[in-house]
């Protein structure tokens, strides 16, 4: 069972913000760690809430990852490598192209099963 659960709260301003909620009110502060591209994303920060065992995360996007592609942020937990959550910046000609695709899917998948519908329409009348 993971020590920690991740919920995204807002993506703001190029700060992903989260909060992390121990399984325990008296669990240790999270060690997190972020990566782009297998390279830790510098500027992380873990902050206390008000509340025992919760604690706001931030994540900055750096300049670098704003650009043409997709590029996808892991966020770990430090201690046992275990994945809490991660986000996706998608952009440029990459997010035209992979729309379009996404889109011809659903079309011919939405097309599939019209066909199933009708045929079973006139299978059971």
């Amino acid at each position: 069972m993971p020590a920690y659960s991740l919920t995204k709260t807002r993506f703001v301003e190029g700060i992903w913000q989260g909060l992390l909620v121990a399984q325990t009110a008296d669990a240790p502060p999270p060690e997190v760690v972020v990566t782009l591209q297998d390279a830790p994303v510098r500027g992380v920060t873990v902050s206390q809430s008000t509340t025992p065992g919760r604690w706001a995360l931030e994540v900055p996007v750096p300049v670098q990852a704003v650009g043409d592609g997709v590029q996808t942020f892991l966020i770990l937990d430090a201690m046992s490598g275990e994945k809490l959550d991660s986000f996706t910046l998608i952009a440029g000609e990459a997010a035209g192209d992979d729309l379009r695709a996404e889109m011809a899917l659903l079309r011919a998948e939405l097309d599939m099963l019209k066909r199933a519908f009708r045929r079973h329409c006139l299978e059971t009348s």
